[in-house]
């Protein structure tokens, strides 16, 4: 019987490879089509879902099991970044699936927040698709993938690392973990029934044993040192 040749082959380490399983979320329709049918006519990746939500993607990791998803931060109208719980949530239940950010939004905070949360890469749409084939790619194999611009962004936050001069309090700690959740001063308050003036006084504290000058920084900073 003669070989298959229908379907896309990409290679790995010397050896014919299955196309990579794709799951594209984003809270708008047409933007998911349009890339759908980018990516479709690369050999290399095979578009195997799409989701708009949160809870539709977390459903699409579990029944399509893809190699990545590529995720827009801003899944719905509110002021959430829902796609960073999401990235979160992957990581923890699937870490063998890798998260890649495609969003129109570039910040340090996001940068690090979805770093942070277990994001392997972080490109903005205006990205083409050979950059963007190239990203999926490389977060793939288990390799990172930053734009030019968003490199910068980790450059410069892991550049003012400084070590660590006083030892967080448990009480930190926990303001801390909550931080990196994404929650607002007033849910951190919520969370741990202490007021919001008190919360903000443990972040000053937590910045300053930390040396750094943003409560961003402090969660990224804290995860690579194992802090959190």
């Amino acid at each position: 019987m003669s070989p298959d040749t229908t379907t896309p082959k990409r290679v790995h380490g010397g050896r014919a490879a299955r196309p990579i399983r794709t799951l594209l979320v984003d809270d708008h329709a047409l933007l998911r089509e349009g890339m759908r049918s980018l990516l479709e006519r690369e050999d290399v990746v095979e578009v195997v879902g799409e989701a708009g939500s949160h809870d539709a993607a977390l459903a699409e990791v579990n029944a399509c099991r893809p190699d990545v998803v590529v995720v827009d931060l801003k899944l719905s109208a509110g002021t959430e970044y829902e796609g960073l719980r999401l990235i979160k949530d992957i990581s923890h239940r699937h870490p063998e699936v890798a998260s890649l950010v495609l969003t129109t939004f570039l910040d340090d905070d996001l940068v690090v927040r979805a770093v942070r949360a277990g994001a392997r890469g972080y490109v903005v749409k205006d990205v083409d698709t050979t950059e963007l084939v190239r990203a999926i790619q490389a977060v793939s194999t288990g390799g990172s993938a930053f734009d030019p611009r968003s490199a910068a962004v980790v450059l410069r936050t892991v550049s003012g690392e400084s070590e660590t001069t006083e030892t967080l309090s448990d009480r930190e700690r926990e303001v801390l973990r909550l931080l990196a959740d994404g929650m607002s001063n007033k849910r951190i308050g919520e969370t741990l029934y202490i007021s919001e003036s008190t919360v903000k006084f443990h972040i000053r504290n937590i910045i300053r044993k930390l040396g750094v000058s943003k409560r961003t920084d402090a969660v990224y900073i804290a995860s690579k040192r194992g802090l959190i």
